[in-house]
């Protein structure tokens, strides 16, 4: 992809799946995690800053992209956040890497906050881009998330329910999904949308979408639950970005929140941008992210 120069796309056999790494750079490691319907071409605005002072490692999460896809099950394990973290700790040990920061977006950031949870001795410092915790999205469920958010209990209904309306017109659908805030047709790179659209045209891609929100609905509550209740929290330095155009902002006080599922610092802004934060902001984001990350 002409996206990113000087970087390279290989595969890697990780122990617990095959993802497709687009890396570059040299420096400290840095691990990028993308969000929902996208694959790591997400970061193609901000890699190349970053790779100037960063070994940037920017992998398809399981299920997405050019990554190794799982089938439905009815515990949703393959595709339990626990699960796509060790990928990562895979990934990255081996590529050498046993220490490493994480930035992440949407459900990147999700497996990025069970990574953090799970494996606090590899994660140094963690930035997390436009979510709250997803325990607390369920649990202050009310009319203005289900409207707004509506997906996340559209793709956790059963399977094949979801994938088969999908897999109608899987194009279609990527324009409704990441249509929820204004934007015009063209909002994301031609040779990036490409790629996510080439994903979505693989059914196992679509099932692998809706696992990852079905999990987030029931082994991954299960999960988060017990982490509350033993008073796990992130202990590595937090920084917190979300879109002032989106809505995390207009329905939680987002620092509050996360100082909660914290015990060390905490930091953040929102940035003038809606939920694509690295795509439609580049400058902002890197503005508050490098600091972040050279501090450490």
């Amino acid at each position: 992809m002409a996206l990113f120069e000087n970087f390279r796309l290989e595969e890697v056999a990780t122990p617990t799946a095959r993802l497709r790494v687009r890396s570059g750079g040299s420096g400290p490691p840095l691990l990028l995690l993308h969000g929902n319907p996208q694959t790591h071409a997400m970061w193609h605005r901000i890699a190349p800053t970053l790779a100037e002072r960063f070994t940037v490692i920017a992998p398809d999460l399981r299920g997405y992209g050019g990554s190794q896809k799982f089938p439905a099950t009815p515990d949703h394990a393959p595709y339990a956040k626990r699960t796509m973290a060790q990928d990562m700790i895979g990934l990255m040990a081996a590529l050498g890497h046993t220490t490493f920061l994480v930035a992440a977006h949407d459900r990147g950031a999700r497996v990025a906050h069970r990574m953090a949870l799970d494996h606090p001795a590899v994660v140094q410092r963690l930035c997390v881009m436009d979510i709250v915790p997803t325990i607390e999205h369920f649990e202050r469920t009310d009319m203005a998330f289900a409207m707004g958010y509506y997906h996340w209990f559209f793709l956790a209904q059963p399977h094949p329910g979801p994938e088969d309306m999908i897999n109608r017109d899987p194009v279609a659908w990527f324009h409704f999904q990441t249509g929820r805030e204004p934007k015009p047709r063209g909002f994301f790179h031609p040779e990036a949308e490409a790629d996510y659209l080439a994903a979505l045209g693989d059914p196992a891609t679509v099932t692998a979408i809706c696992e990852d929100y079905r999990a987030a609905a029931t082994i991954d509550l299960v999960h988060d639950r017990a982490s509350r209740a033993a008073g796990e929290k992130i202990s590595c330095p937090l920084l917190v970005l979300w879109g002032s155009k989106g809505r995390i902002g207009q329905w939680y006080d987002p620092l509050a929140l996360w100082r909660r599922y914290a015990s060390g610092l905490v930091g953040g802004a929102a940035v003038a941008s809606g939920h694509y934060l690295p795509e439609e902001a580049p400058g902002a984001v890197l503005g508050h992210l490098l600091p972040f990350i050279n501090a450490g």
